[in-house]
C-alpha cells in the first residue's frame, strides 16, 4: 500500500523530523495511519511491510495501542476501534463546524432526498466533517475524514480560489510524486492524466459565481454542486456544503437548476448560524492522563511505549471551548511536563496534525481524521458490539446476544450474537424475532417505554425464567445513547439445570453490566458526530 507524502508530513519529502521529535510517536501515527488507509485492520506482518518497521517494533506498538483501547488484537490481525475515534472527536469538537452545522446539513439531505456533506481544506485536498448519507442500494460511500485530491471535486475548486503559491506548487509536486492518485485510497484511481487547463478553468469558474460542480469528476454516474459557508470573521470559506447525486437521479444541468437554489438558501442559514453562535464553553480536559501512562509503564515494562501513549493523549487535550492552547494549557490539561507536552507538539507540527499560529497558540488540523476515524464512522451498533458479545461469551460459556425493538414494540429482534461452546446451548439467529414481553431483552426495553415492567425499571435488568421454551431463562440490560435512551439491550441466555435464578444476578449480571458499560463507552465515542445505526 503506497505511503500518502501528502498525510505522511506537512514538510518537504527531503526533511526530516526535527531533532527533539519523539521517534516512537512518529511511528505509532504511522501503524494508525496504515491501519486507517487498509479499513481498519492488518495483520502485524502486513504493518511491518507498510510501515518498514521491524515486527518486534510492530508489536510493540500494538500492544501499546492495544492498553490505551485504540486497537484490539483480533486473532491474527491489529484492528481499530471505537475508542480511537476520540481523537478525531477532539478535532471535530474544536473546530465545532459540525455541531454548528451538522443540523442544517441533515434537513437538507432530508427535504431533497439526496447525500449532504461538509468538506473543509487540508493542504490541496478537501477533507469531509460531515455525512448526511441517503440508505439506498446506490449511495455515495464517502465517510467522515476521507480526504479527496482537490482537482476531482466541487469543494476543491472554490478553496483553490484561495491558494497562494505555496499552495499551488505543494498540488504539483503531489500530483508529480503521484499522477494516478494511488495514495488517496477514497478515490478510485485516475485512469487518465488531469487536465490542467480544465481545473484552472473550474477553479477561475468557481471565483466568479461563488459556486462549483463536479460532473462526473471522481468516477462516472457521480454529481456534486457545492456552494462556500464562509467565516463571519474573514469572509473565507469556513467549510464547503455540497448536494451530492447520481446521473439516473440529477444530471450536472439539473443540479445548477433545480437543487442549487435549495443549497444556497441552506448555506445562508449556516451563515446566519455561524454569526450568532454563542461562544463555548469550554468542557473539562481530560485529567490524570499522564499519572495513568506511568502507572501503565510500570505494569507492562517495555512491551508499553509510554512516550507513544503520551504523544496521542497530547490531542486529547483540545476540544470545544480549547481549539487553541498555548503549550502551558496543553501541559496542563494532560499533566505532562512543559519539556514533553513540547516534544510531543513539535512532532505532531512535523506530521502534520498541529499547527501553531503566530502566538504559539496549537490547533488541531483535519488530517487528525487519519488516525482511524473514516474506517469506523460507518460503523453499526451490531458491529460494534459484535467483539464485546464474544469476550463475554467465553468468559461465561453461554450465549449472548443484543436485539431492538421493534417499531411497534411487540416484538424484539436479535442484531447480533455470539454462542458458546455448549452441547445443549441456545441458538440466537440474527435477524429472528420474537414477542417482546416473553423475553428478557424486550422487557427490559419496554420498561423505557411503559409502566408495564416496574421492576425492570427499577432494577435496570430484566429475567425471564422459562418463559418462551422450558428450561430456557436468560437475564438482560439496556443499551444506552448519549442522551441515555435505551437503544438495544444485551442478554446473556442460559439452561435452568446449569443456573438458578439468585445465579444469574450474583454470577451473570456483574459481567453483563460490564460489557454493556463497554458497548455504551465504544457507543458514545463512535456517536458523537455520526450516526450509529441500531441495527
Amino acid at each position: 500500500m503506497p505511503a500518502n507524502p501528502a498525510l505522511d508530513a506537512d514538510v518537504p519529502a527531503e526533511a526530516g523530523p526535527p531533532d527533539e521529535a519523539v521517534g516512537p510517536l512518529i511511528r505509532g501515527v504511522g501503524v494508525l495511519r496504515r491501519l486507517t488507509e487498509a479499513g481498519g485492520a492488518l495483520s502485524p506482518s502486513a504493518l511491518e511491510r507498510t510501515t518498514g518497521l521491524a515486527r518486534s517494533t510492530v508489536d510493540r506498538i500494538a500492544a501499546t495501542l492495544a492498553h490505551m483501547g485504540y486497537v484490539r488484537l483480533d486473532g491474527r490481525d491489529v484492528v481499530l476501534t471505537p475508542r480511537v475515534m476520540e481523537l478525531g472527536n477532539a478535532y471535530l469538537a474544536a473546530l465545532r463546524l459540525p455541531a454548528l452545522l451538522g443540523a442544517r446539513a441533515d434537513a437538507l439531505a432530508d427535504e431533497l432526498d439526496e447525500s449532504v456533506s461538509l468538506a473543509v481544506a487540508d493542504l490541496d485536498g478537501i477533507r469531509f466533517i460531515h455525512q448526511a448519507t441517503r440508505r439506498r442500494a446506490l449511495s455515495v460511500s464517502f465517510r467522515i475524514g476521507d480526504l479527496l485530491p482537490a482537482e476531482r471535486t466541487a469543494p476543491g475548486a472554490l478553496f483553490a480560489t484561495e491558494w497562494t503559491e505555496q499552495d499551488r506548487a505543494r498540488r504539483r509536486a503531489r500530483r508529480a510524486a503521484d499522477p494516478q492518485d494511488a495514495a488517496f485510497p477514497a478515490v478510485p484511481p485516475r485512469r487518465i492524466p488531469a487536465d490542467e487547463a480544465a481545473f484552472t478553468q473550474r477553479v477561475e469558474r468557481a471565483r466568479r459565481d461563488g459556486w462549483a460542480l463536479d460532473d462526473q469528476l471522481i468516477e462516472p454516474g457521480l454529481v456534486a454542486v457545492s456552494v462556500p459557508v464562509r467565516d463571519p470573521q474573514t469572509g473565507r470559506p469556513a467549510c464547503v456544503a455540497s448536494v451530492v447525486s447520481h446521473t439516473s437521479r440529477h444530471s450536472a444541468a439539473d443540479l445548477r437548476t433545480s437543487l442549487l437554489p435549495r443549497l444556497r438558501t441552506a448555506v445562508a442559514a449556516m451563515e446566519s448560524d455561524l454569526r450568532t453562535a454563542p461562544a463555548p464553553e469550554p468542557g473539562p480536559p481530560p485529567s490524570g492522563l499522564a499519572t495513568w501512562t506511568t502507572a501503565s509503564k510500570h505494569q507492562l515494562g517495555r512491551d508499553f511505549v509510554e512516550s507513544l501513549a503520551r504523544g496521542l493523549t497530547v490531542l486529547t487535550a483540545f476540544g470545544a471551548g480549547r481549539s487553541a492552547l498555548p503549550l502551558t494549557e496543553v501541559a496542563r490539561a494532560t499533566g505532562l511536563s512543559r519539556a514533553t507536552a513540547r516534544r510531543a507538539l513539535l512532532t505532531h507540527e512535523h506530521l502534520g496534525l498541529v499547527s501553531a499560529g503566530p502566538d504559539r497558540a496549537f490547533t488541531l488540523t483535519p488530517r487528525v481524521l487519519d488516525l482511524g476515524f473514516p474506517p469506523l464512522s460507518r460503523t453499526t451498533l451490531p458491529r460494534l458490539a459484535e467483539p464485546h458479545l464474544r469476550a463475554l461469551a467465553d468468559a461465561l460459556h453461554e450465549p449472548t446476544a443484543l436485539a431492538v425493538l421493534t417499531p411497534d414494540g411487540t416484538e424484539i429482534q436479535y442484531t447480533a450474537g455470539a454462542g458458546a461452546g455448549r452441547v445443549l446451548t441456545v441458538h440466537i439467529t440474527v435477524g429472528a424475532r420474537l414477542p417482546a414481553a416473553a423475553t428478557s431483552l424486550g422487557r427490559v426495553l419496554l420498561a423505557d417505554r411503559s409502566p408495564a415492567f416496574p421492576e425492570a425499571r427499577a432494577q435496570g435488568y430484566a429475567l425471564a425464567d422459562e418463559e418462551l421454551e422450558s428450561g430456557l431463562r436468560s437475564i438482560a440490560v439496556p443499551v444506552r445513547d448519549r442522551t441515555g435512551r435505551a437503544v438495544a439491550a444485551v442478554c446473556v441466555a442460559t439452561h435452568a439445570a446449569r443456573r438458578t435464578l439468585e445465579s444469574c444476578v450474583q454470577d451473570l449480571l456483574p459481567e453483563l453490566r460490564r460489557t454493556t458499560d463497554h458497548i455504551q463507552t465504544d457507543l458514545h465515542t463512535a456517536s458523537r458526530f455520526t450516526p450509529v445505526p441500531p441495527t
